[in-house]
Order: structure tokens, then sequence, then C-alpha cells
């Protein structure tokens, strides 16, 4: 379905049972919907299941200028709003898991509660300065720069999904040894439907943030972040320091061994479920 928000269209997938809890489930930066297909199985019976594509990304409606946290806040916002009905439990991964952090803080009747994958608790300096070293700018570079010209390609979803299964991972090896085969194509899928333009504010250092993080997310809440040591984890030291002083009731779970894409990978995607699916027991309860 489509939804309006200020005259940007937002594509919504919604699933699940209409009466029951609803679960709001926010994308990456450059994803989409479809990351998500696999856990709807997961939840079918006991919730109504609302996934976003953010402006700019899969079937939504392109917004230039706009690609900043608010508006994806806002986004987000218009969901809770417009389809809801009540207080939702927000799962976001990295620019989806900041999102909903600052949805939180900001609109904290419309949430029940959080689970953070690897979440952008920051924004100006959270991929720049200090963390210039992180692999994900180097992602960013070569999909601002590819995207557009796969899309020219014709290019299509079977033949992309075997070009990134073969591409290199941060830590050694291909995406396809480590992930599974549907978070592969759910990538290709979301490439061919990418603004490319949403990278910009990231690569030029200009994004504008919602969330702060000096300020309490004032909700029950797991943060499941990356490795420390790997490559591409966007959870920093300082995040944690600072969820500890302002958020002391936060849960943050370290996963070792674990890069970005936990919900992804052959290794971590079950301890995500799993995380979510206790966290709902518990807000639902």
């Amino acid at each position: 379905m489509f939804i309006d928000n200020d005259g940007v269209a937002l594509h919504v997938a919604d699933d699940g049972q209409h009466d029951a809890p609803v679960v709001l489930v926010l994308h990456g930066i450059t994803s989409g919907t479809t990351t998500w297909d696999w856990l709807v199985p997961h939840l079918f019976d006991t919730h109504r299941i609302l996934r976003l594509d953010f402006r700019g990304h899969g079937q939504s409606g392109r917004a230039p200028g706009t690609y900043h946290f608010p508006s994806y806040l806002s986004d987000a916002i218009a969901v809770c709003e417009q389809l809801a009905g009540g207080p939702a439990f927000v799962l976001g991964h990295s620019l989806g898991g900041g999102t909903a952090a600052a949805l939180a803080q900001q609109r904290p009747d419309l949430v029940r509660g959080l689970l953070l994958e690897d979440p952008a608790l920051a924004s100006r300096d959270q991929l720049q300065g200090e963390h210039d070293g992180n692999t994900l700018l180097g992602a960013f570079q070569l999909i601002r720069q590819g995207v557009p010209r796969l899309q020219q390609s014709g290019m299509s979803v079977e033949q992309l999904t075997g070009i990134v299964a073969a591409g290199p991972r941060p830590a050694g090896g291909t995406l396809g040894d480590t992930m599974y085969p549907d978070a592969i194509r759910a990538m290709a899928v979301a490439m061919l439907q990418l603004d490319a333009t949403v990278l910009d504010p990231v690569l030029d250092g200009s994004m504008i943030t919602s969330f702060d993080p000096a300020a309490t997310i004032p909700v029950p809440a797991t943060v499941l972040a990356a490795d420390a040591a790997s490559p591409d984890a966007v959870v920093r030291a300082i995040d944690i320091e600072r969820l500890a002083q302002y958020s002391p009731h936060v849960a943050v779970r370290m996963l070792a061994g674990a890069g970005h894409l936990i919900h992804d990978s052959l290794a971590h995607r079950n301890t995500l479920r799993d995380a979510l699916l206790a966290l709902l027991a518990v807000t639902n309860g």
C-alpha cells in the first residue's frame, strides 16, 4: 500500500493480523522492505507487520534534498499516525535504527519498545571524522557511482544477485559465503530501486541529525551492536557510553564476530530474531 507524507508517496508492506500488536520495521540506507521478507513468517500469526520503504528507497517516492534524518523520521511518524492505530514496537537497522531511536525520543506516544540493530546513533560524525576507516564509506561511494549505471543497463535482479554474491566482504571472503541467499537478492532488488542521491549527505558529511545522544530513550529498548573489531561496525564505544549515561535501562549486546548486517548474516540472523521475539513477549505482556 501507499500513504502520503507531505506529497511524498511512501510504500508500506502490511502483513499479519490487523487486530494484533504492531511491529514497525525500518531498513538501513540503500536497502528496502525486501530485506525483511524472511521476518514476516515469524510474526505473521501474532502481529501486524508494517515495513516501510523510506523516501528514495524501494517503491517509495523520490524527494531529493530531503534525505536527512528529520525527513526519514517524518516518514516513520506518518506510518505510525496513519496505519498503526496506537503505539508500535519498532525494529530498525542502521539508518532505521537511528530513526527509531529519534522517534522514541520525539514521539514516545507512538512507540512501545525498540530493537536497534547496529543503529546510527549519531549523524555527521558517525561515518566521518574519527570513523573515516569504516569500510561502509567505500561501499557507499561504489554504490553512489555504480547504481545509476546499473539501473540504466537494464540488468535483471537475478544477474545483479550473482554479482553481489561474488562481491568481497570487509572481513574477507565473499558476501555469498556469509549471508543468506534471500539477503543477497534483497540487496540486488534495493539497488535497482534506489535513488542513489540518498547517499550524498552521508558522503559529504552534511547529514542532519534527529537523535539526541545526550537525551534519554524513554521506552524499553535493546541495541544489538556489531563487533567493535568489525571494519563496518557503526555503533561506537562513545555511543555505548552515552547510552549507559543517559539511557541506563537500554540493554546493549555486542555480538562477537558480527558485522553491520546482522540480520543478513548466516551466523547472527537467528540471534536478532530471538531477541525480537523475547522483547515482543515482554512489551506485549
